[in-house]
Order: C-alpha cells, then sequence, then structure tokens
C-alpha cells in the first residue's frame, strides 16, 4: 500500500493514469472546469496534476480517486468486493449483534496492535518540514479553489478535519468543506449529524475551546477512511491501518493537542471558539445544486505546515457522475457485510448514482414472511447514516439491484400504488433542498416484492382501457392541459407487453408565470415569489383527462428538461421530490410532482440553484 500521496500519483503516472496540466491555469473556476470535463468522460477519464497553478507555488492533484480502476488501485484491491470480502471472513468468527459491535470487529481481525494508529519517532515529520505559526500563517498561499460561479469563496474540498471528544478523548476524522475567510480562518462546516458537529457541542456546553486540525494529502486509504460513516467512538484511523494492512503513522501537532498523519502533505491547526459562527456558503455540491448559505462555526488557524514541494489534493463535486461517487461505491462495497451481519435476509443493494448517495436505495432480500420488506424498510431507517435515505425500494433475492432494467421491470409489473407505496417522517441529510423543512421531512418505502400468504393481493390493473394511441399523444396533451411543453410514454414496449402493467408517462410543463424575489430580514436567503400553476393544479388537469386514463403514474418535470435523458430525469426525481407533499395519489393513480418549488407548491424555503460555469457576476 501507498506511504503517502506523491507515491499514489507516482504509480498512477505508471499505470498511465495521470495527465499533466502544464500550462497555467486559475484556481478560480478553470481547474474545476478541466475537472468537471475529465470526471465526466468515459470510465471517470484520468486524474489530472495542474503544475503550474497562478498565485501559488504548490501543484494541485484532482480526480486521483474518480474511476473504477483508481478507486481499486487507492484502495489496494483489484475489485472493490474484495473489502467487503475481507470484512465478511473475519466476522464470521464472532457474528455481531449491531452495526456498532460489526464495524468493531475491524480492528479485531488481524490484532488490535496491527491495526492501532503508531505514533512518529524519528525526529521531525514529514509534514512539519516548513512550519508557519501565529501571524506567519497566510492560507491565500495555497492554491485553494474556487469551484463553481456562485460559491461565496475558495473552498478545502478534501480535508480531513482532526477532533476530540471532550467527553471521551476520543478521535474522529471527518470531511467539512472549509471556505477561506482570510488568511487565517475558515468556516467549518461540519453538519448537526456529524461526530465534529456532536463534539463541538460538547465543548460549547462547556465553554471551552475546542482544538482542531487539518490534515490534506494524506495517503489513499487515509483520506478515503475520513469519508466512511462509522459510528460514533470508531476511530477513522483504524479502518485506514485495515484498509493498509498497516497502521497509519501520526505525528503530534505543534500548537493544540492532538496528531495527524506524518505523511500528509498540509497540516492547518487551529481552533473553533464555541458559539462563534459566521455566514458561510452557498457552495456547489454533491446534489448539483448550491447548498444554501448558513452559519458555521469559524477556525482559526494557529499553525500552517508542510512537506518541501506539497502537492495540494482536492476533489470536485457536483452533479453524477463525479470523483465522489467512487468513494461512495467503495463505501457500498465494504460495509454490505456490516449491514448484513444485523439484517441477514438483505442480499444485496445498491445507491444508484442519480440519488447522490443519499436519496435512494435498491435493495434485495430473502423474503421470509409477511411485511418482511416493511421490516427492512423500517430497520434500514433506524441504521446509521441509512436513516438519511428518502426512498428505499425492496425487491426479491433473484432480483439483481445493480441491473436498472430488471428493477423498472419489477415496478412497471408489481406496483401497486395503493397498497406498495410507505410514507413516513423523518431525519433527512442536510442538503436535501426539497423537503418543506430543514433536516426533516417524508421519506417512501416502496414494496416489488412478490406476495406472501397473509398480504393483501395486488390490485389488478385492468386491460380494458378504451385509450387508443391512435394520433399524437403530446399534441393531445398539450391541446386539453395548458403549460404543457412535451410528454413521453416510457417503457411503452414493457408496459403494453405485459399483463396488469402500469403505464408512466412524462411531462415537461411550465409552473411558473411571473417570479419575484423577496430578500429575508436577516438577508441571508431569498425568497421566489411565484404565480402559475402548482403541481397540484397539473395534477387535477391530468388526472381529469379521460384519454388518459390508461396511464396511472404521470410524472412532471421543468420544461427545460430533455425528456430523452434518462439520467437527467433520475437525478431531478430523486433530488426534487418529497413524497409527503409531491405525490398526488388518486384512485391507485399518482402524479409525481419532480419540478423546482415555490411558494405556490406549498414550499417557503428558498430553492436552491443548479451549479453552472458562468462567468462570476
Amino acid at each position: 500500500m501507498f506511504k503517502n500521496l506523491r507515491n499514489f500519483l507516482k504509480v498512477l503516472d505508471r499505470a498511465k493514469e495521470l495527465k499533466y496540466i502544464r500550462h497555467s491555469v486559475s484556481p478560480c473556476i478553470e481547474i474545476s472546469r478541466l475537472t468537471d470535463r475529465e470526471s465526466k468522460s468515459p470510465d471517470g477519464g484520468k486524474a489530472l496534476f495542474f503544475e503550474n497553478v497562478a498565485g501559488s507555488t504548490f501543484p494541485v492533484a484532482t480526480n486521483i480517486f474518480g474511476s473504477p480502476r483508481r478507486i481499486c488501485m487507492a484502495l489496494g484491491v483489484d475489485h472493490l468486493d474484495r473489502l467487503g470480502e475481507r470484512v465478511r471472513e473475519y466476522m464470521d468468527f464472532n457474528p455481531p449483534k449491531s452495526l456498532k459491535e460489526a464495524i468493531n470487529i475491524i480492528p479485531m481481525a488481524l490484532g488490535v496492535t496491527k491495526f492501532f494508529p503508531r505514533s512518529f519517532r524519528l525526529g521531525t515529520p514529514p509534514c512539519q518540514e516548513v512550519v508557519y505559526k501565529s501571524d506567519m500563517v497566510d492560507l491565500s498561499a495555497l492554491p485553494v479553489l474556487h469551484c463553481w460561479s456562485k460559491d461565496a469563496g475558495p473552498f478545502i474540498t478534501l480535508p480531513l478535519v482532526f477532533t476530540k471528544s471532550l467527553v471521551t478523548g476520543k478521535r474522529n476524522v471527518g470531511m467539512y468543506r472549509m471556505q477561506i475567510f482570510n488568511k487565517n480562518s475558515t468556516g467549518m462546516h461540519w453538519h448537526i449529524h456529524k461526530d465534529g458537529s456532536h463534539y463541538y457541542n460538547e465543548y460549547c456546553a462547556s465553554g471551552k475551546r475546542m482544538p482542531v486540525a487539518v490534515a490534506i494529502g494524506a495517503d489513499p486509504a487515509t483520506t478515503y477512511a475520513a469519508t466512511a460513516p462509522l459510528p460514533r467512538g470508531i476511530d477513522e484511523m483504524l479502518l485506514a491501518g485495515f484498509i493498509r494492512k498497516k497502521p497509519v503513522i501520526m505525528a503530534k501537532c505543534i500548537t493544540v493537542d492532538l496528531e495527524v498523519p506524518a505523511e500528509a502533505e498540509f497540516v492547518l491547526e487551529g481552533y473553533v471558539d464555541p458559539g462563534e459562527l459566521k455566514l458561510e456558503g452557498p457552495f456547489g455540491d454533491h446534489t448539483g445544486y448550491y447548498s444554501l448559505a448558513d452559519y458555521y462555526p469559524v477556525f482559526h488557524v494557529t499553525a500552517l505546515t508542510h512537506r518541501k514541494k506539497s502537492v495540494d489534493s482536492a476533489t470536485l463535486v457536483g452533479r453524477p457522475p463525479m470523483e465522489d461517487c467512487y468513494l461512495a461505491k467503495a463505501t457500498e462495497r465494504m460495509f454490505l457485510p456490516m449491514l448484513q451481519a444485523v439484517m441477514p435476509e438483505i442480499n444485496e443493494y445498491w445507491f444508484p448514482w442519480e440519488g447522490v448517495f443519499h436519496n435512494i436505495v435498491i435493495v434485495s432480500i430473502d423474503k421470509e414472511y409477511p411485511g418482511h420488506a416493511q421490516k427492512i424498510i423500517s430497520g434500514l431507517w433506524g441504521q446509521g447514516q441509512m436513516s438519511f435515505c428518502k426512498a428505499i425500494v425492496v425487491v426479491d433475492k433473484n432480483i439483481d439491484p445493480h441491473q436498472p432494467q430488471s428493477v423498472i421491470k419489477e415496478l412497471i409489473t408489481k406496483l401497486d400504488i395503493t397498497s406498495d407505496i410507505t410514507v413516513a417522517n423523518g431525519v433527512l441529510d442536510v442538503l436535501d433542498h426539497c423537503s418543506p423543512y430543514p433536516k426533516f421531512g417524508s421519506k417512501i418505502g416502496i414494496d416489488l416484492t412478490t406476495r406472501f400468504k397473509g398480504e393483501p393481493s395486488r390490485a389488478q390493473k385492468s386491460l380494458t382501457s378504451e385509450f387508443r394511441l391512435c394520433g399524437d399523444l403530446e399534441g393531445l396533451v398539450k391541446k386539453n392541459v395548458p403549460g404543457v411543453n412535451g410528454c413521453k410514454y416510457m417503457f411503452r414496449e414493457l408496459s403494453e407487453n405485459e399483463n396488469h402493467a402500469n403505464h408512466i408517462i412524462v411531462v415537461s410543463v411550465e409552473k411558473i408565470a411571473s417570479v419575484e424575489k423577496t430578500v429575508s430580514v436577516e438577508k441571508t436567503t431569498s425568497i421566489e415569489k411565484t404565480s402559475g400553476r402548482s403541481g397540484k393544479d397539473f395534477a387535477l388537469l391530468l388526472l381529469g383527462l379521460n384519454d388518459l386514463n390508461i396511464f396511472n403514474i404521470f410524472i412532471l418535470f421543468d420544461k427545460e428538461i430533455d425528456l430523452s435523458d434518462d439520467s437527467l430525469m433520475l437525478w431531478k426525481l430523486f433530488n426534487n421530490v418529497d413524497p409527503g407533499r409531491d405525490m398526488i395519489f388518486d384512485n391507485g393513480r399518482v402524479v409525481i410532482d419532480a419540478c423546482k418549488k415555490g411558494l405556490m407548491d406549498g414550499h417557503e424555503r428558498e430553492w436552491p440553484d443548479e451549479l453552472t460555469f458562468n462567468a462570476l457576476t
């Protein structure tokens, strides 16, 4: 495995997985534009190494994890399933009773001494070859990226943030974006559900200053470990040791009582004062939208240290596919055995990229009794970060969740809108923008498993409709429903060839006739006052059109959406729907509003913009 980032970059170079950009590039938008184009190339393109970054003496590496091949190289496997297989081998020795116990088995697997991080003892650690303290700290020397045009400024996007519980003394390493405020302070964007935020609350309750250290450019296994959804109290450096098959060497910080990877390229040391908040954001996030400005703690930097000839490591997130998709894929494969240890009936699962990790998961199960699918849905919503998942679809064990066409066939041939859908309320990811409330809203569970004796029969959809597609479907809909821009009969061949099938139509509409923006009293957010038709208005018109009686699932999209782009439509569907508000049910039929929302839809929060590289204004 790799000792540090530069070792990994050398291996990528030898494997022809690294592309050098030698001309001068700006860290403001230009690097992001090139990275975005590369990451959306077939199979993720190449890793990029920007040798000449304007305004800085340090080069920048991006997209280093961003392909099936590179993520495997980074984690030392030939296939990501090997990580899960290693975990499964050790779990068989002592089956755990909970997810936390399952993860605790990792450091037990080869013996604690082989996984525990070790202290650097050979003089000056590499990460402290160059040291700046106090007034000498100047973050503008770093080539920090301004990623998207409406970002509030430059953001450190791949930091390993080290904190320690004031109560237990246990270490946490998380990855939280950091907006550069000035030469020696940044934002600390830890979400309320994250361990860093929990530890921060401990310091606030005690009125004590919280020490924080940030490593940038660690070895790839250590960087990945900072992204992993481990239960609170489990040291991410143990997970890094498990992946590396050898411990991470840690160095003591100079100005705070914390340790960081000794081989890191850069280290920021400092503190967060309890109660000190500052407006942070907006920021172009992995959802493909800007996360809105809000108040977050301030990180004050007391020391900046780095290696000689350091290399900055950064990532760009946005609408999938992007580099973070491959990091998430590694988590999906590694954590499956841990989830199966708690729910052994789970056969396989898959997080579609269009769901941006927290909006949908498809799970196949070995169904054994009535209500088993509902039990799995409820259980997953109670497991760690799975609790943020907005949609859970359950299929039989013979269905491979990774085969979208197989799942779609189950949806078309099995779904009974009246009995297979469960809508519930619960916690949501902070980045969910479509719920009427921040961090809380509705979720949906969909049961596509075969019925067992004791479960209600699915309603039989009639095929005796007099509907005939003998004319122009789009013209028909446009004529009878004002505001329709286009429509498309989805999966028509499958629906027409299956008995009792669902029939799906997607419709692009113009909901908003006029927009007026007003700024809130705090001048931190703007609210759109809209006039025009709401999703419920369109639902009433579409459901009332007799010529569309055969369709029982209608999905609404904004007028500019290309209805031939399945990935785009799925991304909008998974991101823009609050199931409790945006699904209009009527006698075994449903209209799903995947459009942008405004006051006319009952949505009073600001709706974020999609990411763009348009010129800064």
